[in-house]
């Protein structure tokens, strides 16, 4: 698990949930964390380690997800050699490499069913079997498990088992997502750019600007706290000057601001950006792409390069104002000039 991350926050839902982690560390029970992605399930984990008795032993995560559902039973309980096709030799599981300590189960939901039997023996009793053997082996483990599913409903729907969710929430402790902290989100950015530019070995830290932060603020971050962190260091690290203002924010590093497309008569149309505002200057007339052609990447290149240089005039290579007139963000313009080598300076 990352440990570079911190706890960064003051909103009331966050503090709570941070203080509940931390009242329940030093129990031998087990925890269960909800959240969405991103929100910081591991941290909690690392978090009731750490205070707990057991810190000095191991601390070991597992995604439940990532494991197929024919090896995830040997992965936990670990196999004797020859128990199965390619078990070689004996194989120590998750359970036992973790004894003395604690064991992160994370998106505890995908349990298979006979999984889900197994491991309410361990929390019940303290012992795992080993697939392809009698004997069963005692392990000393506390239980960290964390999900984004809500498990209640799944118990309804016959897809957990209710006595294992009974003795995994002595203590649930549910994150809140990032848009329900709002007050939080420029301190992140401030923690994440101020890390980013220490890694780009800035001499100073000149900040977010005020419209940069109003778009983080405005944003819903899906991704939460991680996506938040990917976003603001892909603006640090993109920015052209470390002593200007962070200004340039993009969310989606996936957008494009062109879309190719054919009709039925095999005429190539580049559109710009869909959530592109409608202005008066981008309904003013723009070069018109080629009827036919037989080079389609060197058509679509060059009526790309005609579109941009026709808004930079109209706009008297203002490159704000022509990027709002095209629907791109500052960042996707000037990346588009420099990919067509339009002068970029100013």
């Amino acid at each position: 698990m990352e440990r570079a991350n911190q706890f960064v926050g003051q909103s009331l839902a966050f503090l709570d949930a941070v203080e509940r982690a931390s009242r329940a560390a030093p129990l031998n029970r087990p925890v269960l964390v909800i959240g969405e992605r991103g929100t910081g399930k591991e941290l909690i984990a690392e978090r009731l380690h750490h205070l707990s008795s057991r810190w000095a032993g191991p601390l070991v995560a597992m995604n439940c997800a990532a494991m197929p559902e024919n090896l995830i039973e040997a992965e936990l309980f670990g196999h004797e050699a020859g128990s199965f096709t390619g078990a070689a030799k004996t194989r120590h599981g998750r359970f036992e490499e973790s004894d003395g300590g604690t064991l992160f189960l994370d998106e505890l939901a995908t349990l298979s069913s006979p999984a889900q039997d197994r491991l309410l023996r361990a929390v019940e009793y303290g012992e795992i079997t080993r697939i392809g053997a009698s004997k069963p082996i005692s392990v000393d483990v506390r239980i960290v498990a964390a999900t984004n599913e809500h498990l209640p409903r799944l118990v309804e729907e016959g897809r957990f088992r209710a006595d294992l969710l009974d003795r995994l929430s002595f203590e649930v402790v549910t994150l809140p997502p990032l848009r329900a902290r709002k007050g939080d989100i420029p301190l992140l950015a401030e923690h994440f750019g101020r890390r980013m530019a220490v890694e780009l070995d800035w001499p100073n830290w000149p900040g977010f600007s005020a419209s940069a932060l109003a778009e983080l603020e405005a944003y819903q971050w899906p991704g939460n706290v991680r996506e938040l962190r990917n976003v603001v260091e892909r603006a640090v690290y993109r920015a052209d000057d470390p002593e200007r203002e962070i200004d340039a924010i993009q969310f989606d590093p996936f957008a494009s601001p062109w879309v190719l497309s054919h009709d039925p008569a095999g005429a190539v149309e580049v559109a710009a950006h869909a959530s592109q505002p409608t202005t008066a200057a981008s309904e003013a007339a723009a070069p018109a792409p080629p009827a036919t052609t037989s080079d389609l990447r060197g058509a679509v290149n060059a009526y790309e390069k005609a579109l941009l240089e026709d808004a930079l005039a109209r706009h008297r290579y203002n490159q704000r104002s022509t990027a709002a007139a095209l629907g791109l963000s500052y960042d996707q313009l000037r990346h588009a000039m420099k990919r067509h080598q339009l002068a970029i300076s100013g």
